[in-house]
């Protein structure tokens, strides 16, 4: 069985231009990019130090005070990678040459009302805009995508994400006290991840909770997606089990009529150093003995899957990819689930003392 799954790198230079400095930056865009051969021409940030140490410490050759001096001495190819919060994406497109290539950092707004007037201000200026939903580029992912493609599994019934971890929250201290932590911030790759395969849900069903010792607006999150009467598609996540690493979890599991894949995510168990992933799959054939079987594969969630959402944007703004897979307008219906998801959150479910 062959399996495709490295993402291509495109074909000319486009020197990147990063705006924000912030931990991911360091821990998976310039390690990826490195990766890659992906050429970093400058940075900004707010807190001007923080873009000189990163600089400094990634032998990035320019820094510049704020988005106008960047824009001012970009190359006219260049690409510009938002890693910023959401409250500050419209103001940092405004700036970009109309027509620009831009990576945006997950979420895609803080909500759907904000997510429109993105993809709105993207749309007028003619940027060509992703957003950098890494999941769906990870080897796991992409082999998985690869296997299901070739029908090797047959028709697709069950899809599920599980994730039974100790987030340490601590560490991302900006998002840790927004009011809609969980789905948000961690959830939305796998509703975007699922997009992916199997387009826009008709429905969703969903709980997210807090827990009583921690100030966090939410860590846990049970989400339905309905695909129909066949497709089970479902979300489980709890960043709540600080019981040790022995009944952690995090995996993807794809269900299909001739067989079924398992992927194991280690980065999240053991956060922040993680476990090794591993991928494993069974094909069912008519009259032998079909067993599960590993398949190794190179690179991860963490960088290596932010080489495909840049070499995505760099491929389809020279013209050799068709398909940009997480443009803003594709992510719009990613949002409207998560919008979905908190407004299926408040209303709550059927009451049952409404039986008589």
């Amino acid at each position: 069985m062959t399996v495709t799954y490295k993402p291509l790198l495109p074909e000319t230079e486009q020197p990147i231009i990063i705006i924000g400095a912030s931990g991911i930056v360091k821990d998976a865009h310039l390690p990826a990019y490195k990766m890659a051969g992906f050429k970093v021409f400058g940075i900004t940030n707010r807190t001007i130090s923080k873009a000189h140490d990163m600089a400094k410490a990634h032998n990035i050759p320019h820094v510049f005070e704020n988005v106008a001096e960047a824009v001012k001495h970009a190359p006219k190819n260049a690409v510009y990678d938002i890693t910023v919060l959401p409250d500050q994406y419209i103001e940092i497109l405004e700036q970009l040459p109309d027509g620009a290539a831009v990576l945006i950092q997950k979420p895609m707004g803080n909500d759907y009302k904000q997510a429109k007037e993105i993809v709105a201000v993207c749309e007028r200026k003619n940027l060509v805009a992703a957003i950098n939903f890494q999941l769906r580029f990870a080897s796991f992912v992409s082999a998985a995508r690869n296997i299901i493609n070739q029908g090797l599994i047959g028709d697709l019934y069950d899809l599920e994400f599980k994730v039974t971890v100790k987030t340490p929250w601590e560490l991302f201290p900006v998002i840790k006290q927004h009011p809609r932590l969980e789905i948000l911030f961690h959830s939305v790759h796998y509703i975007d991840c699922i997009r992916s395969f199997l387009g826009n849900p008709k429905a969703v069903m969903a709980k997210t909770w807090k827990h009583p010792l921690k100030d966090l607006s939410s860590c846990r999150s049970t989400i339905i997606l309905d695909y129909g009467d066949t497709l089970s598609v479902k979300i489980n996540t709890n960043h709540d089990h600080d019981f040790g690493i022995n009944n952690q979890e995090s995996y993807i599991k794809w269900e299909g009529t001739k067989g079924a894949i398992k992927a194991k995510m280690g980065l999240l168990m053991n956060y922040p150093d993680g476990l090794p992933d591993k991928f494993e799959y069974i094909i069912t054939e008519s009259g032998k003995d079909s067993e599960w079987k590993t398949l190794n594969l190179e690179g991860s969630w963490f960088p290596e899957a932010f080489v495909g959402t840049m070499s995505n944007l760099m491929r389809f703004k020279e013209g050799s990819d068709k398909v940009l897979h997480a443009s803003v307008q594709d992510v719009l219906g990613t949002m409207k689930v998560v919008e979905a998801c908190y407004v299926s959150n408040n209303n709550g479910g059927v009451q049952i003392n409404d039986f008589n």
